[in-house]
Protein backbone atom coordinates (compact mmCIF):
# COMPACT_ATOMS: atom_id res chain seq x y z
CA UNK A 1 0.00 0.00 0.00
CA UNK A 2 0.73 3.88 -0.31
CA UNK A 3 0.32 6.22 2.58
CA UNK A 4 -0.23 9.84 2.58
CA UNK A 5 0.90 11.08 5.93
CA UNK A 6 0.51 14.61 6.49
CA UNK A 7 2.03 16.30 9.49
CA UNK A 8 5.32 14.08 10.01
CA UNK A 9 6.68 16.77 12.44
CA UNK A 10 3.50 16.60 14.83
CA UNK A 11 3.57 14.47 17.73
CA UNK A 12 1.03 11.88 17.03
CA UNK A 13 2.76 12.21 13.33
CA UNK A 14 5.83 11.35 14.17
CA UNK A 15 4.72 8.71 15.79
CA UNK A 16 2.58 7.54 12.76
CA UNK A 17 5.91 7.96 10.05
CA UNK A 18 7.03 4.66 12.20
CA UNK A 19 3.50 2.42 12.96
CA UNK A 20 2.60 2.59 9.74
CA UNK A 21 5.68 1.49 7.95
CA UNK A 22 4.76 -1.95 8.27
CA UNK A 23 1.79 -1.28 6.39
CA UNK A 24 3.15 -0.02 3.33
CA UNK A 25 5.16 2.51 1.47
CA UNK A 26 4.63 5.66 3.70
CA UNK A 27 5.16 9.06 1.91
CA UNK A 28 5.21 11.79 4.95
CA UNK A 29 5.16 15.41 4.68
CA UNK A 30 5.49 18.28 7.01
CA UNK A 31 4.53 21.77 6.35
CA UNK A 32 7.44 22.80 4.07
CA UNK A 33 5.84 19.79 1.54
CA UNK A 34 2.27 19.92 2.31
CA UNK A 35 1.06 23.15 3.38
CA UNK A 36 -2.89 22.64 4.90
CA UNK A 37 -3.46 26.12 4.49
CA UNK A 38 -3.30 25.74 0.60
CA UNK A 39 -6.02 23.96 -1.15
CA UNK A 40 -3.65 23.86 -4.45
CA UNK A 41 -0.73 22.54 -2.75
CA UNK A 42 -3.30 19.73 -1.09
CA UNK A 43 -4.74 18.28 -4.23
CA UNK A 44 -1.48 18.37 -6.10
CA UNK A 45 0.09 16.15 -3.24
CA UNK A 46 -2.35 14.16 -3.42
CA UNK A 47 -2.42 13.24 -7.30
CA UNK A 48 0.92 12.94 -7.21
CA UNK A 49 1.03 10.32 -4.82
CA UNK A 50 -1.70 8.32 -5.89
CA UNK A 51 -2.51 6.62 -2.26
CA UNK A 52 -4.79 3.95 -1.12
CA UNK A 53 -4.81 5.52 2.10
CA UNK A 54 -4.43 9.20 3.71
CA UNK A 55 -3.60 10.05 7.42
CA UNK A 56 -4.48 13.28 8.14
CA UNK A 57 -1.91 14.32 11.06
CA UNK A 58 -1.33 17.60 10.61
CA UNK A 59 -3.55 20.59 12.50
CA UNK A 60 -3.47 23.69 13.66
CA UNK A 61 -3.83 23.27 17.72
CA UNK A 62 -3.06 26.30 19.07
CA UNK A 63 -6.37 26.76 20.91
CA UNK A 64 -6.27 30.05 22.46
CA UNK A 65 -4.52 32.19 19.08
CA UNK A 66 -7.49 30.55 17.41
CA UNK A 67 -9.53 33.15 18.82
CA UNK A 68 -7.61 35.71 17.66
CA UNK A 69 -7.01 34.08 13.97
CA UNK A 70 -9.80 31.93 13.33
CA UNK A 71 -9.93 31.98 9.62
CA UNK A 72 -6.46 30.49 9.36
CA UNK A 73 -7.71 27.57 12.36
CA UNK A 74 -10.68 26.46 9.64
CA UNK A 75 -8.77 26.66 7.04
CA UNK A 76 -6.62 24.03 8.27
CA UNK A 77 -8.76 22.30 10.56
CA UNK A 78 -12.04 22.31 8.24
CA UNK A 79 -11.38 23.37 4.91
CA UNK A 80 -8.16 21.12 4.37
CA UNK A 81 -9.68 18.08 5.62
CA UNK A 82 -12.90 18.27 3.53
CA UNK A 83 -10.13 18.54 0.25
CA UNK A 84 -8.17 15.50 1.60
CA UNK A 85 -11.57 13.43 1.85
CA UNK A 86 -13.12 14.38 -1.65
CA UNK A 87 -9.65 13.72 -3.30
CA UNK A 88 -9.64 10.32 -1.27
CA UNK A 89 -13.01 9.74 -2.56
CA UNK A 90 -11.55 11.17 -6.05
CA UNK A 91 -8.70 8.09 -5.76
CA UNK A 92 -10.63 5.18 -3.90
CA UNK A 93 -8.58 5.67 -1.01
CA UNK A 94 -9.41 5.61 3.11
CA UNK A 95 -9.27 8.94 4.79
CA UNK A 96 -7.72 8.69 8.57
CA UNK A 97 -8.52 11.94 10.22
CA UNK A 98 -8.03 13.23 13.67
CA UNK A 99 -10.77 15.08 15.79
CA UNK A 100 -10.52 16.37 19.49
CA UNK A 101 -12.83 16.37 22.69
CA UNK A 102 -13.40 19.81 22.04
CA UNK A 103 -16.56 19.68 19.70
CA UNK A 104 -18.07 19.15 23.17
CA UNK A 105 -18.84 21.86 25.60
CA UNK A 106 -18.32 19.68 28.83
CA UNK A 107 -21.75 19.79 30.30
CA UNK A 108 -22.11 16.04 30.44
CA UNK A 109 -21.56 13.94 33.16
CA UNK A 110 -21.19 11.06 31.89
CA UNK A 111 -18.59 10.31 29.32
CA UNK A 112 -19.30 11.32 25.95
CA UNK A 113 -20.70 9.25 23.17
CA UNK A 114 -20.17 9.33 19.28
CA UNK A 115 -24.02 9.88 19.43
CA UNK A 116 -23.59 12.93 21.64
CA UNK A 117 -24.32 16.34 20.03
CA UNK A 118 -21.52 18.59 19.34
CA UNK A 119 -21.83 22.21 21.11
CA UNK A 120 -17.79 23.61 20.90
CA UNK A 121 -17.02 26.22 23.39
CA UNK A 122 -14.42 28.07 21.30
CA UNK A 123 -13.00 28.85 17.48
CA UNK A 124 -10.26 25.30 17.96
CA UNK A 125 -13.26 23.43 18.72
CA UNK A 126 -15.89 25.04 16.04
CA UNK A 127 -12.57 24.41 13.36
CA UNK A 128 -12.28 20.75 14.38
CA UNK A 129 -16.13 20.02 13.68
CA UNK A 130 -16.32 21.54 10.63
CA UNK A 131 -13.46 19.36 9.47
CA UNK A 132 -15.65 16.17 11.16
CA UNK A 133 -18.21 17.54 9.02
CA UNK A 134 -16.53 18.18 5.71
CA UNK A 135 -15.17 14.32 6.17
CA UNK A 136 -18.64 12.90 6.50
CA UNK A 137 -20.39 15.12 3.77
CA UNK A 138 -17.76 13.91 1.29
CA UNK A 139 -18.78 10.17 1.06
CA UNK A 140 -15.24 9.47 1.25
CA UNK A 141 -14.17 6.04 3.09
CA UNK A 142 -13.28 7.44 6.18
CA UNK A 143 -12.04 6.59 10.10
CA UNK A 144 -12.74 9.77 12.57
CA UNK A 145 -10.97 9.65 15.72
CA UNK A 146 -11.35 11.88 18.33
CA UNK A 147 -8.81 11.96 20.85
CA UNK A 148 -8.56 14.33 23.77
CA UNK A 149 -5.40 15.34 26.46
CA UNK A 150 -2.21 14.04 24.00
CA UNK A 151 1.22 14.26 24.88
CA UNK A 152 4.59 12.88 23.88
CA UNK A 153 8.40 12.98 24.39
CA UNK A 154 8.57 15.95 21.79
CA UNK A 155 6.95 18.42 20.68
CA UNK A 156 5.09 21.56 23.18
CA UNK A 157 2.43 19.48 25.37
CA UNK A 158 1.52 19.57 28.43
CA UNK A 159 3.87 16.52 30.09
CA UNK A 160 7.21 18.69 29.07
CA UNK A 161 5.73 21.36 30.00
CA UNK A 162 5.08 20.65 33.75
CA UNK A 163 8.47 18.68 34.07
CA UNK A 164 10.52 22.31 32.80
CA UNK A 165 7.87 24.39 35.38
CA UNK A 166 9.24 21.79 38.06
CA UNK A 167 12.80 22.84 37.54
CA UNK A 168 11.90 27.11 37.35
CA UNK A 169 9.68 27.12 40.09
CA UNK A 170 8.82 26.62 43.79
CA UNK A 171 5.36 25.02 43.18
CA UNK A 172 3.23 24.90 40.21
CA UNK A 173 -0.62 25.73 40.10
CA UNK A 174 -2.49 23.55 37.43
CA UNK A 175 -5.96 23.41 36.60
CA UNK A 176 -7.93 20.52 39.04
CA UNK A 177 -11.78 20.89 37.88
CA UNK A 178 -11.52 19.98 34.47
CA UNK A 179 -11.91 16.18 33.73
CA UNK A 180 -10.05 14.63 30.65
CA UNK A 181 -8.27 11.39 30.34
CA UNK A 182 -4.55 11.96 28.47
CA UNK A 183 -3.39 10.22 25.67
CA UNK A 184 -0.48 9.21 24.82
CA UNK A 185 0.76 10.10 21.15
CA UNK A 186 2.46 6.78 20.47
CA UNK A 187 -0.54 4.91 21.41
CA UNK A 188 -3.08 6.41 19.45
CA UNK A 189 -0.48 6.29 16.47
CA UNK A 190 -0.01 2.28 17.15
CA UNK A 191 -3.64 1.65 17.88
CA UNK A 192 -4.29 3.58 14.02
CA UNK A 193 -1.67 0.95 12.59
CA UNK A 194 -3.33 -1.77 14.43
CA UNK A 195 -6.75 -0.51 12.80
CA UNK A 196 -5.40 -0.47 9.52
CA UNK A 197 -4.32 -4.08 9.28
CA UNK A 198 -7.56 -5.32 8.37
CA UNK A 199 -8.41 -6.17 4.94
CA UNK A 200 -11.90 -3.70 5.75
CA UNK A 201 -11.36 -1.90 8.70
CA UNK A 202 -14.53 -0.33 10.44
CA UNK A 203 -15.10 3.03 8.73
CA UNK A 204 -17.13 6.24 10.27
CA UNK A 205 -16.69 7.86 13.60
CA UNK A 206 -14.57 6.93 17.01
CA UNK A 207 -13.51 7.94 19.82
CA UNK A 208 -9.78 7.05 21.19
CA UNK A 209 -8.33 7.69 24.47
CA UNK A 210 -6.73 6.24 27.30
CA UNK A 211 -8.61 4.75 29.86
CA UNK A 212 -9.95 5.92 33.08
CA UNK A 213 -9.64 10.25 33.92
CA UNK A 214 -7.74 12.49 36.13
CA UNK A 215 -7.51 16.16 35.70
CA UNK A 216 -5.08 18.30 34.86
CA UNK A 217 -3.85 18.60 38.22
CA UNK A 218 -4.24 14.79 38.48
CA UNK A 219 -2.39 14.51 35.57
CA UNK A 220 0.73 16.82 36.69
CA UNK A 221 0.68 15.12 40.05
CA UNK A 222 1.13 11.95 38.58
CA UNK A 223 4.10 13.41 35.89
CA UNK A 224 5.84 14.69 38.43
CA UNK A 225 5.64 11.07 40.75
CA UNK A 226 6.73 9.12 38.12
CA UNK A 227 10.02 11.45 37.62
CA UNK A 228 10.97 11.42 41.18
CA UNK A 229 10.37 15.43 41.36
CA UNK A 230 9.42 16.77 44.67
CA UNK A 231 7.74 20.31 43.39
CA UNK A 232 4.45 20.48 44.72
CA UNK A 233 1.47 21.23 42.58
CA UNK A 234 -1.59 23.12 44.15
CA UNK A 235 -4.70 22.67 42.37
CA UNK A 236 -7.07 25.84 41.67
CA UNK A 237 -10.18 26.16 39.40
CA UNK A 238 -10.73 27.27 36.60
CA UNK A 239 -11.71 30.77 37.44
CA UNK A 240 -8.33 31.34 39.02
CA UNK A 241 -6.03 30.84 35.47
CA UNK A 242 -7.77 32.54 32.60
CA UNK A 243 -7.50 31.43 29.15
CA UNK A 244 -8.64 33.38 25.71
CA UNK A 245 -10.69 29.71 24.67
CA UNK A 246 -13.10 28.54 27.11
CA UNK A 247 -12.34 24.85 27.84
CA UNK A 248 -14.92 22.08 28.70
CA UNK A 249 -15.06 21.05 31.74
CA UNK A 250 -15.64 17.44 31.31
CA UNK A 251 -13.20 16.46 28.16
CA UNK A 252 -13.83 12.42 28.97
CA UNK A 253 -14.73 10.15 26.07
CA UNK A 254 -16.19 6.70 26.03
CA UNK A 255 -14.20 4.56 24.18
CA UNK A 256 -17.09 1.49 23.93
CA UNK A 257 -17.91 1.90 20.87
CA UNK A 258 -14.11 1.47 19.38
CA UNK A 259 -13.52 -1.42 21.31
CA UNK A 260 -16.68 -3.02 20.28
CA UNK A 261 -15.40 -2.63 16.58
CA UNK A 262 -12.21 -3.07 16.72
CA UNK A 263 -11.95 -5.37 19.69
CA UNK A 264 -9.06 -3.69 21.62
CA UNK A 265 -9.27 -0.37 23.40
CA UNK A 266 -6.26 1.75 25.17
CA UNK A 267 -5.33 1.30 28.31
CA UNK A 268 -4.91 3.09 31.49
CA UNK A 269 -3.75 6.88 31.48
CA UNK A 270 -1.32 6.42 34.17
CA UNK A 271 0.18 3.60 33.00
CA UNK A 272 1.01 5.03 29.50
CA UNK A 273 2.52 8.14 31.70
CA UNK A 274 4.88 6.03 33.06
CA UNK A 275 5.87 3.73 29.81
CA UNK A 276 6.10 7.39 27.98
CA UNK A 277 8.28 8.83 30.85
CA UNK A 278 10.59 5.28 31.22
CA UNK A 279 11.19 4.67 28.08
CA UNK A 280 12.52 8.42 27.01
CA UNK A 281 14.60 9.16 30.52
CA UNK A 282 16.20 11.95 28.81
CA UNK A 283 13.51 14.40 28.90
CA UNK A 284 13.02 14.23 32.91
CA UNK A 285 16.77 14.75 33.04
CA UNK A 286 16.82 17.42 30.42
CA UNK A 287 14.06 19.44 32.59
CA UNK A 288 14.46 18.75 35.66
CA UNK A 289 18.28 18.68 35.84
Amino acid sequence: MRILLSGRNGQVGWELERTLAPLGDVIAFDRTGLDLAKPDEIIARVREVTPDIIVNAAAYTAVDKAESEPELAFAINATAPGILAEEAKRGGALFVHYSTEYVFDGSKIEPYVEDDAPNPLNAYGGSKLAGERAVAASGCRHLTLRTSWLYASRGNNFLLTVLRLARERSELRVVDDQRGAPTWAREIAEATAKSLQSAHPPTGLYHLTASGETTWCGFAREILRIAGVATPVLGIRTSEWPTSATRPANSVLSNTKFRSSFGFSLGEWDAAARMCLESNPAIVHQRTA
